[in-house]
């Protein structure tokens, strides 16, 4: 099946898109990062911006739930950057994020024109971080980078080095267009930001943790500062059919934990836990919230923690 085939069936297998107004931010949340220097611990303010679908249309992919039909309008992240700003109470934290559930550096989902506003915006931050495909990953990326006052960091999903399922995400990545990416990051001074799939499909279950490990120390090795463990959220219709075909198996709360525990070695890059809708992961009611707790505070402290122990969960 041709590139352009799968895509017409991932798409034609979602369920209607939300009405998405590419002049109104999503929403935003100050949370506390860990950084690699140190364990140092910083505020960052992360704005969930509306634009353009990513055009790459990943099998495992939900983020084109929050975007637009068509390019997005010139002047509409800025507008939706100023309301963000405008309700954050108090002094704004050290690191702005700017997630537009696409590629920052893509013209279609990022207007050229808007980049120098969004810079000015950018300037209270001591570091920016956006999101992008390594396949656009190039000039554009340095120009916002002279920008802005602030270190950029471009963040990257790799999401597994498994052969097999990195050939079947429909995302037009292999290794080495990963690895022009980070070089080219590296030697304009550019920080590196990685996500891993925990549960990518084509990823038989009981070697999907195996493969998270060998995906982070790929990342470490390949010089991100941050790495953040993903669990793969069905509800696109394309994971549903590859879950019908054995081919994909819903990652549990557990298996997240257990990813989190057995990539504490990899320091000083810092791993973190992704806990976005956690509570919808496959999970003991039991224990729950005391895991979801822990992940939360391993994200931030990085210290060494005692697992949790749940009867309900032995006994299962």
């Amino acid at each position: 099946m041709s590139a352009s085939a799968v895509d017409r069936r991932i798409r034609g297998l979602r369920p209607p898109k939300p009405k998405v107004d590419p002049f109104t931010a999503h929403g935003w949340l100050v949370e506390q990062e860990r950084r690699p220097n140190e364990q140092n611990v910083e505020w960052a303010l992360t704005a969930f911006l509306a634009g353009a679908e990513c055009p790459f249309t990943c099998s495992f992919c939900d983020l084109w739930r929050w975007t637009i039909d068509g390019p997005t309008p010139a002047g509409a992240l800025v507008r939706q950057l100023e309301q963000v700003l405008a309700a954050v109470d108090g002094p704004l934290p050290d690191r702005l994020k700017l997630y537009n559930a696409s590629n920052f550096f893509d013209r279609q989902a990022v207007p050229p024109e808007d980049l120098p506003r969004i810079a000015e915006l950018a300037r209270p931050f001591s570091a920016v971080t956006v999101e992008s495909h390594a396949s656009t990953i190039g000039p554009q990326t340095m120009e916002f980078a002279r920008q802005i006052p602030g270190r950029l960091e471009v963040a990257i999903g790799l999401e597994t080095v498994h052969p097999v399922a990195a050939s079947q995400l429909n995302k037009r990545l292999d290794l080495s267009r990963f690895e022009r990416a980070t070089d080219f990051l590296r030697e304009n001074d550019v920080d590196l930001r990685v996500f891993v799939l925990l549960g990518a499909p084509h990823v038989e279950r009981n070697e999907s943790l195996d493969w998270v490990v060998r995906t982070v120390e790929y990342a470490a090795a390949r010089g991100a500062a941050v790495v953040s463990i993903i669990p793969v959220r069905g509800g696109n219709g394309e994971l549903e059919r590859l879950q019908g075909e054995g081919d994909f198996h819903p990652p549990t709360l557990r298996e997240l934990e257990a990813a989190l525990d057995r990539c504490s070695h990899v320091a000083p890059t810092v791993v973190t836990a992704d806990v976005w809708d956690a509570e919808r992961l496959p999970a003991c009611e039991a224990c729950r919230s005391r895991r979801i707790a822990r992940l939360r505070y391993l994200n931030v402290s990085g210290a060494p923690q005692a697992p949790i122990t749940c009867a309900a969960c032995d006994a299962a």
